[in-house]
């Protein structure tokens, strides 16, 4: 019989996988060696035992990811190379010049996608999001057949995060000579399709300018320019010239944002920009903590994207700490820093005085928001089903969460920036009301919600929910009994994700131990 041979130290020092790989060849090769004893087929040479080295290039050749070749920059040149290419035939028969004109990059993270090619719906959803981004795709080729471009800036700007503190930093362009205020404006999207947002967003021609985002007081007029962009209150004309045509890509990945095409910038020429008249003048406050300006600006009636924006290019902040950051966190850190001053307002009103629910229902997202009549604390639920943007191959129904209690939170949430969205939206109806209250927010995501359009959509749907006449209840009971008439999961499951529910419904106060005296 012949056999791998493997010194015993060398084995005891190899890591277990390595081991069942090593084992693995080795059952392969006995395997050959009988199928050649049979047909009578001349043995290969023996050879020296595998070495560790050997073993170990073996297992990093049979572990590497799928997904790396389907990454590469290079077009797929037949069909036998590449599984993906029923994307291609579907893109040719639409428009064949988008093939040839620009990259399509494919990736899937399993193989249902080449099974189902936007058909069969095996994946769980109601509607393909390849094919909505095929779609979008198409629409956007135009938009990529020039180096200059020419159009009404929303105005927009985009801070990347890749390579931090090395980022890409520019403006997003349409080549559209109108009023684009809405096509970077979160708060007037609520009610619109998917198609819409994605048409927004991949309209929008990005150009991208490498740059430190701590060296943000040098001169560099690229950085200037998009900064005016981003305290503009209206859209404003804008030429942006690049280095090369603007290419756009197709990524079938359930968990990335469709973008517009993008290129580097050679030249940026920005028109007469409007400012805003409150944050222009926060950003020439050089004294002004960039805490203090967030809030003072929201309190003035500033919208959150318009904060959002010039906060991700530096515009706040006392003079010399001043720098760029990137846009997903710029986001984030606007919800955190004006909901918690909006919950340190909360906490000095009076309790309500019955148990109320909130509903909201949009893109196949339902929100229940569940008030309890106790001192601040806040919890927010997700429960994804399969199928949906963060649980596309789960067969099971997966449920985050996480909660802080009146003493706040110092570390960052779990389930990410919706947690911070939501908890400004819930503040700013308590603060209207004049009212604190223990706050819940339940969400549950089902699969017609088929691609992540950012967590906007969970800060104007809460909105949504509490500018609604509340639903109210007697009791904790009633309330749940609601709640669990809404939602598809069972109330069970609820309740045993949540920290806050199980205290209220198995933890007493002392106030319970005391009843109001009726004599007089």
């Amino acid at each position: 019989m012949w056999r791998v041979k493997i010194c015993r130290r060398q084995y005891n020092r190899l890591p277990k996988p390595l081991i069942l790989i090593q084992q693995k060849l080795a059952d392969l090769k006995r395997a050959i060696f009988k199928k050649l004893d049979r047909t009578n087929l001349p043995r290969p040479r023996k050879t020296a035992p595998f070495s560790r080295k050997d073993v170990q290039k073996r297992y990093q050749a049979t572990t590497l990811p799928i997904t790396i070749s389907m990454l590469s920059n290079q077009k797929p040149t037949s069909r036998t190379q590449n599984p993906d290419n029923w994307l291609l035939e579907v893109i040719k028969q639409l428009n064949h010049t988008a093939i040839e004109q620009n990259e399509v990059i494919t990736r899937t993270n399993s193989s249902l996608c080449v099974l189902c090619r936007g058909t069969r719906f095996l994946c769980g959803k109601t509607r393909c999001p390849v094919m909505v981004k095929v779609n979008t795709f198409l629409k956007s080729v135009p938009l990529m057949s020039s180096q200059d471009i020419s159009g009404m800036s929303p105005p927009s700007v985009f801070i990347g995060r890749i390579g931090y503190p090395q980022v890409y930093i520019g403006p997003l362009v349409p080549p559209i000579h109108e009023d684009t205020g809405i096509y970077d404006l979160p708060e007037q999207w609520f009610g619109k399709s998917i198609d819409e947002i994605v048409g927004f967003r991949s309209m929008l021609i990005r150009g991208k300018h490498l740059i430190n985002v701590n060296k943000i007081n040098q001169t560099n007029k690229i950085l200037d320019q998009t900064r005016e962009l981003a305290l503009a209150d209206n859209s404003v004309d804008t030429e942006l010239n690049l280095t090369k045509k603007p290419q756009g890509s197709i990524t079938l990945s359930d968990d990335v944002q469709p973008f517009g095409p993008s290129a580097p910038i050679r030249n940026l020429r920005v028109g007469n920009a409007r400012y805003n008249d409150k944050i222009e003048k926060a950003y020439y406050d050089t004294d002004l903590r960039a805490t203090n300006a967030v809030v003072e600006l929201y309190n003035k009636g500033v919208m959150v994207s318009k904060i959002q924006k010039a906060f991700s290019v530096g515009a706040f902040g006392v003079e010399k700490k001043r720098r760029l950051v990137p846009t997903r966190w710029s986001i984030t850190a606007v919800d955190d820093i004006i909901s918690k001053s909006l919950v340190d307002k909360v906490k000095t009103f009076s309790e309500i005085n019955e148990y109320q629910v909130y509903e909201s229902i949009y893109l196949d997202n339902i929100f229940e928001i569940l008030l309890i009549p106790a001192q601040w604390s806040y919890e927010s639920i997700e429960a994804w089903y399969p199928g949906t943007a963060w649980n596309p191959n789960g067969t099971h129904t997966a449920i985050y969460s996480d909660w802080e209690t009146n003493n706040g939170r110092t570390t960052y949430a779990a389930i990410g920036g919706c947690y911070y969205s939501a908890r400004l939206a819930v503040c700013e109806r308590l603060q209207k009301e004049r009212r604190q209250a223990t706050a819940i927010v339940l969400r549950e995501a089902h699969p017609g919600y088929i691609m992540p359009i950012g967590v906007w959509q969970v800060r104007e749907n809460v909105r949504n929910a509490m500018n609604q006449q509340p639903y109210k209840f007697k009791n904790l009971a009633q309330s749940l009994q609601f709640i669990a008439n809404r939602f598809e999961i069972p109330l069970q499951r609820w309740i045993q994700q949540s920290e806050l529910l199980k205290r209220a419904l198995f933890q007493r106060r002392i106030s319970d131990f005391f009843t109001p005296n009726t004599t007089e």
